[in-house]
């Protein structure tokens, strides 16, 4: 072995012997340098990951939900007093009365001290959770040491340096006007840019039963129905459905009462004109869905109880021929995707002249239904797990792990420009969503995930 071989080695490693031989060099080396303490560093992923157990979204949805649960019952007790009060006969009523009164109170102070014990908990986990990260922190600190090559120290200095370029630019962007911007769709709250945490989550009325279905608020309610919700479940095979399920409030729907009940299509389940797929969604007092076995879109009035259809254009992909997917699983039968926002109801899918890239179409309201203007896309409608639009923008998402969804693509209406950058991350309930509905009544992305129901705020600059 020559020697400019092995001073550069000479750093890490000692030379100890050597065995001569005519045709070959065999050396053997022993690292100078502290073996690496793999098992601490499996400790402190092993500690983070139960952190992350133990704190998560469904800690605040916990007390949230109590919360509302006596939101919903103090109103009702402050009724039947004043039913007592104003009823009262001294007699056999007011002893009935008295006793309803009583029992609804015994429950009041249960869901109080069940307030009281979770928030005693949360304190205690706080606590000892503060603690661990301290622990976690230090120890973290001391495996450093073992950077020899100082990597993760270039790293947060890379990570200083661009913070620190990040705030240079947003002061000169104060000091100097911003060059004027194309119109982004028709919005009046500007342009979409982020998006919140979840604001609220709840297994509803059948916890862990129907995976598939949707949920959502009616742009464009009657008079009286402002703070009405919706919700379509898939009961058969987790691909059909014949009715739709209305809840007066958000607290009605996370507490599972539904005053109307259910709203039927038809009695049989599936047949004609009933739902087929998930992507459902509601506009002034109808129903929008996917047709059973056809590659139309049907509206179910739900006052008059009757069924309007639209034709899509020829070559429209149906009957789970062009879904929602991800890598490793596609979404049945997410063949056409309905979606609402300020200006009305829009249709998303894909046909053979696409080949297989997402179309785009405003439904129009009127008798007979009728399509607007169409656009195509250049995104692969299977590269894709959902749709929404916001302001005539139309946005999509794609899996990224069982934790996170991204919100990757754009196309405006207006402008008919694409994006691929868009960047925006859902903070997911469960692995899988599997329809995404946006309100424009206030903003919000409803998301139908595993069973499951989630809202986020939209963020606007």
């Amino acid at each position: 072995m020559k020697l400019h071989v092995i001073v550069p080695l000479y750093a890490l490693f000692t030379l100890t012997q050597q065995a001569p031989s005519r045709d070959s060099c065999v050396c053997e080396l022993t690292n100078s340098n502290k073996a690496f303490p793999h098992e601490k560093l499996s400790g402190v992923e092993d500690k983070a990951s139960t952190c992350s157990g133990n704190i998560g979204p469904q800690k605040t949805m916990e007390l949230e939900s109590v919360l509302l649960g006596l939101d919903r019952r103090l109103p009702q007790l402050q009724e039947d007093v004043s039913m007592l009060e104003r009823e009262d006969d001294g007699q056999l009523y007011a002893a009935l009365s008295l006793q309803v009164i009583e029992n609804e109170i015994i429950e009041i102070q249960q869901i109080i001290d069940k307030l009281n014990s979770t928030t005693l908990r949360h304190q205690r986990l706080t606590a000892d959770t503060t603690k661990q990260l301290e622990t976690m922190r230090a120890e973290m600190q001391e495996l450093e040491k073992y950077d020899t090559m100082q990597v993760v120290k270039r790293q947060q200095d890379n990570h200083r340096l661009k913070r620190d370029l990040d705030e240079c630019k947003n002061e000169e962007g104060h000091l100097i006007s911003k060059p004027t911007q194309p119109p982004h769709g028709d919005c009046p709250y500007g342009q979409f840019v982020n998006i919140s945490g979840v604001r609220m989550y709840t297994a509803g009325e059948y916890p862990g039963s129907y995976k598939y279905g949707a949920w959502g608020q009616d742009p464009k309610p009657e008079k009286g129905k402002e703070s009405w919700y919706w919700r379509v479940m898939l009961t058969s095979s987790n691909k059909y459905s014949n009715y739709v399920r209305l809840y007066s409030s958000l607290s009605a729907l996370i507490v599972g009462v539904s005053v109307p009940g259910n709203i039927q299509i038809h009695s049989s389940n599936p047949t004609t004109n009933t739902i087929q797929g998930p992507n459902v969604v509601m506009y002034g007092e109808a129903l929008y869905y996917n047709c059973y076995n056809k590659d139309d879109v049907c509206r179910f009035n739900l006052t008059t109880k009757t069924i309007t259809t639209l034709q899509l254009p020829k070559g429209t992909r149906y009957n789970s021929k062009g879904n929602f997917c991800r890598l490793d699983e596609c979404y049945p039968y997410t063949d056409l995707d309905l979606a609402t926002d300020e200006s009305g109801v829009w249709v998303i899918y894909t046909t053979t002249e696409a080949f297989g890239n997402l179309v785009l179409s405003k439904v129009e309201e009127g008798e007979p239904l009728t399509l607007n203007k169409t656009w195509n896309t250049s995104v692969y409608k299977q590269a894709v797990t959902n749709t929404f639009m916001v302001c005539g923008v139309l946005y999509a998402t794609r899996y990224v792990d069982k934790s996170w969804e991204e919100i990757f693509y754009s196309f405006d209406t207006t402008t008919e420009v694409e994006r691929f950058n868009i960047g925006i991350f859902i903070n997911k309930m469960a692995p899988t969503i599997l329809s995404l509905n946006y309100s424009p009544v206030d903003q919000m992305l409803h998301a139908y995930c595993d069973s499951t129901l989630a809202s986020y705020k939209l963020l606007f600059e």
